[in-house]
This record gives C-alpha cells, structure tokens and sequence, in this order.
C-alpha cells in the first residue's frame, strides 16, 4: 500500500501596510511584520509599537512629519526561519511593489533562509485591499486549499476589487513628495480636492479625478462605483485616518446607490497614514461573488 503524501501547513507573512479588523484576522494563521515609522526622534517599529490613535494623535500635534522606512530584512529572516522550524510552507503577500520595496526585501530575506518555502504574491494594493487578500488566504488555508487555487482566487480578488481615496489636506502628500509642492499649494489654495485610485496592472497611485469639496469628492467616488458596478451586489469596507464623520458620510452615500454589504470600518495603519495624514478617507470594494466560498453571505 501507498503511503499517502501529506502537504504541509501554510501560513501567511504579510506587512503594516494591511488594514483589517480585530474580527476579520481572528483565528487565522497570519504574521504581519511591521515596517518602520521616525517621528521626533523616536522609530517605531516590531519592537517598539505605536497605536493608531497615538499615532495620529502626535501628528496631529506635531510640526515634523513623520518618515517611514521598508521593513529590515532582519525581520523577514526571523519571521521565515520562525515559521520554517513549525514545519510550515509560507505565502508571503504584500503591499504593491510599486509603491514600496518591502516585497524586494522579503524576495531577499527568503534566500537567506534555506530551509523556508516561501511563496510570494504582489497585492499590487495596499491598506484593506491588501487586507482582502490575507484574510481571503488564510480562510482558504482553513478550508484545506492548495496552494494553486489560493493564488488563483487571490489573482481575481486583486483584478476586481477597487481601491480609492480622498482627503482634506494635502500637506502630508506635499512633504512626503508624493505630489509635487507646486501643485500641492495650488490644489490647497483652490481647494480642490483629490480622487486617488490605485491601478490594478501595475499597482500604483493614479489620479481618480477631483472635487472642489471633500464632501463632493466622496459623492464622486460613491458616483463613479456605481457607474461601475451599477446593481452588482458588493463588498467594501470604508477606512480612514482620523476622520469618522468623513467615513460615516461616504457609507451613507453609498446605501443610497449600491447594492452594498459594508465590512467594519478601520482606521489607516500608521506606515500607510505617515503619507496622508488624519484627513484620509478610503473605500475598498468589489463584487460579493469573489468570497462566495469562503465568507458566508
């Protein structure tokens, strides 16, 4: 008689640029690895955490802003050869490569690891887009997937679900480099306000439009999802900074227009907040059917 093969366990490494609940990770075999943030003179990192309300607290009180770094590939070496020595394959999922190095790191840590199996996937997204993708992973985990079919749901959840944002203010953006100063301080002085999506081929930041208010540039976004998506029954979760009337406002634009169950608002982690500051308002959605297998309706 044949003996039977058993392919080991999978865990997942993901990074703080993935924003999920409490209730979304719970239970599920996930490691996020935190990248680092400077502000004041302090690093916070894996060993010295900062919370989401203290962060934007000191922001907020700050004339500095704060600077963020990838995480060290330290951290990634530990992290594998932690998880390696459970006896345990890794799927490695992470903020879009096109907006930070850490996948390259990881790529990197994983070759100093010779013992680790280390399976790598480019979100090509960030904040609760990435989430999506990690908690779709680990419930497929629990549900006994392999690895192939994980990939593949993983690849149409990030073809189709849609990431967007807008904001109050745009100096976080300004000093951070992330809009040139000139057109930041005419966008300011007009107060005009901007649409960002981030584009699903390559990952990267891309103009979404523009309001002359915030309110206005919620309703334009709630405006062009369904134009998209018209009666398709949805997914999304709402995130923000520090910025929970902006957040309540774009939910109830939403009910008023799409086909809409709404996952529990979160605020921005701090390494992605870092570039945008409290002011902040997201929305993540997509199609229901893409998690009809594993989160029940």
């Amino acid at each position: 008689m044949s003996e039977r093969i058993t392919e080991k366990p999978i865990e997942i490494v993901t990074d703080s640029g993935c924003d999920l609940s409490a209730e979304q990770l719970n239970g599920l075999p996930v490691t996020i690895v935190p990248l680092s943030i400077s502000l004041e003179n302090e690093v916070f990192d894996k060993r010295n955490p900062i919370t989401h309300q203290e962060f934007y607290r000191r922001i907020s009180a700050s004339k500095e802003y704060p600077k963020t770094s990838q995480v060290s590939i330290g951290d990634f070496v530990e992290t594998y050869r932690e998880i390696a020595a459970r006896g345990a394959r890794i799927l490695s999922i992470h903020i879009s490569g096109s907006l930070s190095g850490t996948l390259r790191t990881a790529r990197a840590a994983a070759k100093m690891v010779s013992v680790a199996d280390v399976t790598f996937f480019d979100s090509k997204t960030l904040t609760a887009g990435l989430g999506w993708q990690v908690q779709a992973a680990g419930l497929a985990i629990k549900n006994n997937w392999r690895l192939d079919r994980i990939l593949e749901s993983l690849g149409k959840i990030r073809d189709q679900v849609d990431s967007q944002f807008t904001l109050k203010e745009l100096r976080y953006l300004i000093a951070g480099g992330r809009i040139s100063h000139l057109k930041g301080l005419v966008a300011q002085v007009l107060n005009i306000k901007p649409i960002i999506i981030v584009d699903h081929e390559h990952g990267r930041y891309e103009p979404g439009g523009q309001a002359m208010s915030f309110n206005r540039a919620l309703d334009k976004i709630v405006e062009l999802k369904a134009k998209r998506f018209g009666s398709v029954p949805l997914r999304a979760q709402v995130v923000h900074g520090q910025c929970p009337d902006g957040a309540a406002y774009l939910m109830d634009m939403m009910k008023k227009k799409l086909n809409v169950i709404f996952e529990e608002v979160v605020p921005i982690a701090p390494v992605l907040g870092a570039h945008t500051g409290p002011s902040l308002v997201g929305l993540i959605i997509g199609p229901q059917s893409l998690f009809k297998d594993l989160i029940p309706a």
